[in-house]
């Protein structure tokens, strides 16, 4: 399935988080957090200013990157799952 975001949004894939287990406790799934980095897979078409020129996106195809906690929508494709956010949205490029 190929998917291509609209406007300033970007398609994010979220990165697995791994997990250390201290004190053989288990955490449900219901119960961890959401990761916060993600890997850019697709960028929308881009924003325009008030004069309707194409402003340029800060991020691109293959960026890992920082998000914030709530935002966005999750969306699951395949296996895989994926957050779609506005551009503005993005905290952070992580190098």
């Amino acid at each position: 399935m190929n998917v291509k975001p609209l406007g300033d949004r970007v398609l994010i894939q979220s990165l697995d988080v791994v997990e250390e287990l201290k004190g053989g406790i288990f955490i449900p799934d219901s119960a961890k957090e959401k990761p916060q980095e993600g890997k850019v897979v697709a960028v929308g078409t881009g924003k325009r200013d008030e004069k309707g020129e194409l402003i340029a996106f800060s991020v691109k195809v293959g960026d890992t990157v920082l998000l914030p906690k709530y935002g966005g929508t999750e969306v699951k494709i395949g296996e895989d799952k994926y957050q779609i956010v506005k551009e503005d949205d993005i905290l952070a490029i992580i190098e």
